[in-house]
C-alpha cells in the first residue's frame, strides 16, 4: 500500500486539559519550515471519555487526520484503540504519537528520546555524568516523581543509557509502579541498571537523598492547568550537586524549579523536550527532518 502525502496536513493533540499547550505554534513552524501547508489543532477529551477517544481515531483511520500526538492523561488510554505499536511504544507501555500508517493506526512514542536529547544540555553542568569513566561499573541514580505514561518515557532513556532509577509516587498509585516495575525489569536489562520504588514523603526519601544526581518532575503538580505547588516534599533537603529536570514548560518556572534552584541545584524546564519530541513526531507523519 503506498501512503501519498495529502496536500494539506491535518494534526492534532488528544490530552485534558489543553489550554496550556505551545504545541499548534509549534507544529505551525515546523509546517512553514518544511514548505508544507496544514493545521494542529487541539482536541481536548475528559480523561473516562472512551467513546470521543473512539470517535476521533476513527477520523485518523479514515484519513480526514493525518496524525495525533497524545498526552496527559491518554498516553495509556488510547493503547488497546491502537492496531498495534513501534518496539519503544511496546517497551515503554505508552504512546504520544499516533499515525497511520499501512492500513493501521500504530502508537510511537518520541518522549523518550527528545528526553533524552534535550537532557544532555543539562548534563553539559556535571562533565563526570555526560563522560563517566564506566556508566555500568558505577551507575548515577535518579529520582522520578509519578509513575504514569511520562515517567515510564523517561525511565527507559535512563534505563537504556545505564542509570539506576527510583520511582517516587503517592501510595494510591502503587498498582502503576508496580506494573512498570514488572515490565521493564524484563524488557531492559542494559548494565544491569536497577529499577525501584519508594513512596513519596520525606521519611521514605531521606535515606536516598545523598546517592542521587538526578530529580525528574513528571507529574502535573505545578503545570499552569492543573494543581499548583511542588510535589517535592516541603521539608526534605534536595540532593547536594544534584541537576533537576522538570518536565513541565509552561509555566516556565515551576515552584520545583524555583525551589530547587534556591537550594543551589542546576535546573531544566521541559521546553527542549517537548521541541525534541515534537520534531520526532512530526517527521514520522510527514516525512520531513527538521
Amino acid at each position: 500500500m503506498i501512503n501519498l502525502k495529502p496536500a494539506t496536513f491535518k494534526l492534532g493533540l488528544i490530552g485534558y486539559p489543553l489550554s496550556h499547550s505551545k504545541s499548534p505554534e509549534l507544529h505551525k513552524g515546523f509546517l512553514s519550515k518544511c514548505g508544507l501547508k496544514g493545521e494542529y489543532k487541539l482536541y481536548p477529551i475528559l480523561p473516562d471519555d472512551k467513546n470521543a477517544l473512539k470517535t476521533l481515531l476513527n477520523r485518523v483511520r479514515s484519513g480526514e487526520i493525518h496524525g495525533l500526538n497524545v498526552t496527559i492523561p491518554h498516553k495509556q488510554n488510547v493503547i488497546p484503540l491502537l492496531n498495534g505499536l513501534s518496539d519503544t511504544a511496546r517497551t515503554i507501555g505508552a504512546v504520544n504519537t499516533i499515525v497511520f500508517k499501512g492500513g493501521e493506526l500504530i502508537g510511537e512514542n518520541t518522549d523518550a528520546p527528545g528526553f533524552w536529547k534535550d537532557l544532555q544540555e543539562l548534563l553539559k553542568t556535571r562533565e563526570d555524568l555526560l563522560n563517566p569513566p564506566s556508566f555500568c561499573a558505577m551507575p548515577p541514580h535518579a529520582l522520578i516523581l509519578g509513575a504514569g505514561g511520562a515517567a515510564r518515557a523517561i525511565a527507559y532513556a535512563l534505563l537504556n543509557t545505564g542509570w539506576d532509577i527510583t520511582l517516587a509516587t503517592r501510595a494510591e498509585d502503587i498498582s502503576q509502579v508496580e506494573e512498570l516495575i514488572a515490565d521493564f525489569n524484563i524488557e531492559i536489562p542494559e548494565c544491569d541498571s536497577k529499577l525501584t520504588n519508594i513512596e513519596l514523603n520525606t521519611t521514605s526519601l531521606s535515606p536516598l537523598i545523598p546517592a542521587l544526581s538526578l530529580i525528574v518532575n513528571t507529574t502535573p503538580v505545578g503545570m499552569s492547568s492543573h494543581q499548583q505547588g511542588s510535589p517535592y516534599p516541603k521539608d526534605l533537603p534536595f540532593p547536594p550537586n544534584a541537576l533537576l529536570y522538570d518536565l513541565i514548560y509552561n509555566p516556565p518556572q515551576t515552584q520545583l524549579m524555583q525551589d530547587a534552584e534556591k537550594a543551589g541545584l542546576k535546573v531544566r524546564g521541559g521546553i527542549g523536550m517537548l521541541k525534541a519530541q515534537a520534531e520526532l513526531s512530526f517527521e514520522t507523519w510527514t516525512g520531513c527532518k527538521l
